[in-house]
């Protein structure tokens, strides 16, 4: 079955990363994917690229679905039409992968911005798509053996301590745990927690949720058998490159986990969401507005994307 790519933002790099990536394929190797979003989109994309992404397009050997009608093109500008024909493609996408027509899905870049504009109140990708198909999301960021999961995700920094309980510890915890099984074929995961203060608390001087939420949630599950450390002060397990002993690593909140990730796998590194019935994949960058249309923009991250896609439903499906 083939896996389903998503446009992303009309007016982003999104179509233009997919082209270089399906430019960078053998001719065989396009029946492995469809091309979910509008037809006329790409083709002014293609326009910036040059006579081989035209030709590509014209020679009828990429397939497209849920094209729908096509938004004018504004490279670099956030728009109503671009967010709402972004979240078209997803829902199409998705729709894809619950009916089997297709194994999996990769994601072009949206704009948060647009997409509210557009009716759409979520904070990303990766809730939408859960409330679609169901499940319970955990952001996995990937780059070859690195694999940061977040505890709470796209929600604001004043929040994080509040959200943060000793039951969803432990579920984050064991989410990260299946799916490195699942999904990524570690038989015996090892997986190191990090704390929400700085220094991990500090004994409680500096903060006392590590005492009073993080280790209880941790030790029930070293009962029961799992290779979970922690709660780690951050820094230091990045810093002294103590990460690397870790088949995962799980944040507490968003920036914590994806500094030290970007820092260390920018343009390598995919975005997946683990904890869902279907297999989604993204690259780990955004709509990079600013290059848009400028033919400069990078496809290693969308390709790296979309070999994980088929790792995992390699994985799933044996």
């Amino acid at each position: 079955m083939p896996i389903a790519l998503t446009m992303g933002d009309p007016n982003g790099i999104g179509p233009e990363v997919i082209l270089k990536f399906l430019l960078g394929l053998d001719v065989a190797d396009l029946d492995s994917f469809v091309v979910v979003g509008s037809k006329p989109v790409f083709g002014e994309h293609a326009s910036t690229l040059g006579q081989n992404a035209r030709e590509l397009l014209d020679s009828g050997r990429v397939a497209f679905s849920g094209q729908g009608e096509a938004p004018r093109v504004n490279f670099g500008v956030v728009e109503k039409s671009a967010g709402l024909a972004a979240m078209q493609a997803v829902e199409h996408a998705v729709d894809l992968c619950l009916s089997g027509e297709v194994a999996g899905m990769v994601t072009a870049p949206i704009s948060k911005e647009a997409v509210n504009l557009a009716g759409y109140s979520i904070p990303g990708h990766t809730e939408f798509i859960a409330d679609c198909c169901g499940g319970t999301p955990l952001m996995v960021m990937v780059a070859e053996g690195l694999r940061v999961a977040l505890i709470t995700g796209h929600i604001p920094l004043a929040s994080v301590s509040a959200s943060i309980t000793e039951e969803l510890v432990a579920a984050r915890t064991v989410a990260l745990l299946e799916s490195l099984r699942r999904d990524f074929g570690v038989a015996k995961p090892r997986v190191a927690v990090l704390g929400l203060n700085p220094h991990a608390g500090e004994g409680g001087v500096l903060g006392t949720e590590e005492r009073e939420v993080f280790e209880p949630a941790l030790n029930r599950l070293r009962m029961k058998g799992e290779a979970v450390s922690g709660p780690h002060p951050a820094d230091g397990l990045f810093g002294s490159g103590e990460y690397r002993k870790y088949d995962g690593i799980l944040a507490a909140y968003h920036d914590q986990g994806l500094a030290p990730f970007k820092t260390l796998a920018f343009g390598r590194g995919v975005n997946f969401t683990a904890g869902l019935p279907i297999v989604r994949t993204s690259p780990d960058h955004g709509t990079a507005f600013a290059i848009s249309g400028k033919g400069e923009a990078r496809e290693g991250s969308f390709a790296a994307a979309v070999a994980l896609a088929e790792s995992v439903v390699q994985a799933r499906t044996g």
